[in-house]
């Protein structure tokens, strides 16, 4: 068969067009298998990366919790707190100042205003492989055992708390109240500011319950003050309470308390005298039981408190015999009645633990407090050997650690018709 030139050469043409397309063909799956073969070795090296992050990752976590585990945590709101990483120890510091400055518009009796630390008092409290322990010492009262306050161990034991060492019986709501709650500057005639005057610390051992509305408290103590002579005076003092109403706008209290103070060997005089005109004003003996005498001093008090809203009162009547070696026993009677109103809002708390009633809380705005009391203590075995004051006041709350005080006084001593005036201011801060 033959061919003619023409078929030769569109042959020619289409077998060379075939081969120019394979060969374009063939470039192009080379160019794709390159590509693919950078994106391959792309993803593998970003899968490297993350599993090194992942490592760095896991190393941070690691380091992080370790750090955790080992390093105590320290806490500044309120104060300086300091708890160790397995949570077996504990460290507050804390304080209290109290400032305060007199004035008098005397009558009878001298007094001489001045300013004065009431209380400075620096407080370390905490916790020790199941025990809480605290150590207060108040440099306003002196310095070593004559400042000492709160002093002991406690620990939880059959659904309460055993407390051993220097601290105030369970007696007296008022007595019991912190001084930074207190509602006015000085605490009533039933408590150490009066009846139990100079003992209002004690060594010994107590024992507490509590629940929401209830508490009840038992202590046995050595009549002696950390910084009093060694004495064979023993005392025991036992405190119950109840508040049937117990809600967060809402409080009703009710308690009752004993107290019997035996005096021994070497134990100092038990007495009763009150600051009829406040602090650093007049004072009046009410009754002793001399220690040389061995005899005792038996007290019992009923309280009544309530908190409903921005109203607030507070009371307690206290009946004291005074053991006497010759003749007759001496009855002593007290009682007090206090309240106040916060006139801008809020409400006192009421501290189910202790059973007494806190300060309010304060908000941005603070709170303004009109305080009133009347109160008097009597010897009715002895003509005219009563003493009774008359308290107004306002307490200025500017945020929870600082409050301004103003009271004024008015004091009556019948046994010698002295009625003097008291004009008192006290700026307060603790943390």
């Amino acid at each position: 068969m033959r061919h003619s030139p023409l078929a030769l050469a569109l042959a020619l043409a289409a077998g060379t067009a075939a081969f120019d397309a394979a060969a374009a063909d063939s470039a192009e799956l080379a160019e794709l298998k390159a590509q693919l073969a950078a994106l391959q070795a792309r993803v593998a090296e970003l899968e490297a990366r993350t599993d090194a992050q992942s490592d760095i990752n896991v190393g941070t976590q690691q380091s992080i919790e370790n750090i955790a585990t080992t390093t105590p945590k320290v806490e500044t709101k309120g104060g300086l707190k300091v708890t160790s990483p397995d949570k077996q120890f504990e460290a507050s510091l804390g304080g209290r100042i109290h400032f305060d400055a007199y004035a008098f518009d005397r009558d009878q009796a001298s007094a001489t205003g001045t300013s004065e630390f009431r209380r400075a008092r620096l407080t370390l409290a905490g916790k020790a492989l199941g025990w809480d322990y605290k150590l207060e010492q108040d440099f306003a009262a002196g310095t070593n055992l004559e400042g000492l306050r709160d002093a002991y161990i406690a620990t939880g034991l059959w659904g309460g708390k055993v407390t051993i060492g220097h601290f105030k019986p369970y007696r007296s709501m008022e007595e019991l109240t912190s001084s930074n709650d207190l509602l006015m500057m000085e605490r009533p005639f039933a408590s150490a500011t009066g009846l139990f005057n100079g003992r209002q610390f004690q060594q010994g051992v107590g024992y507490q319950r509590a629940g929401e509305n209830y508490t009840a408290g038992f202590t046995v103590f050595n009549l002696r003050g950390a910084s009093g002579s060694r004495n064979e005076g023993m005392g025991a003092a036992g405190r119950v309470t109840w508040a049937p109403i117990n809600t967060d706008n809402d409080t009703l209290h009710f308690g009752g308390w004993a107290s019997r103070e035996d005096a021994n060997q070497g134990s100092a005089d038990l007495v009763a005298s009150a600051s009829y005109a406040g602090r650093r004003g007049p004072s009046q003996a009410i009754a002793t039981t001399t220690g040389a005498s061995r005899n005792t001093v038996t007290a019992y008090g009923l309280e009544a408190a309530g908190a409903f809203g921005p109203l607030f009162f507070q009371g307690e009547y206290v009946n004291a015999v005074f053991g006497q070696p010759i003749g007759g026993d001496q009855d002593v009677t007290t009682w007090y009645l206090q309240g106040s109103w916060l006139i801008n809002g809020g409400h006192k708390a009421y501290k189910s633990a202790t059973g007494v009633f806190g300060a309010p809380k304060v908000t941005d705005r603070g709170l303004w407090e009109l305080t009133a009391r009347y109160d008097t203590i009597e010897n009715r075995d002895i003509d005219d050997r009563q003493a009774t004051s008359v308290i107004l006041g306002v307490n200025y709350y500017v945020n929870p650690n600082l409050r301004f005080m103003f009271n004024y006084t008015r004091g009556d001593n019948e046994a010698t018709g002295d009625e003097t005036g008291q004009y008192a201011v006290r700026t307060q801060f603790s943390w």
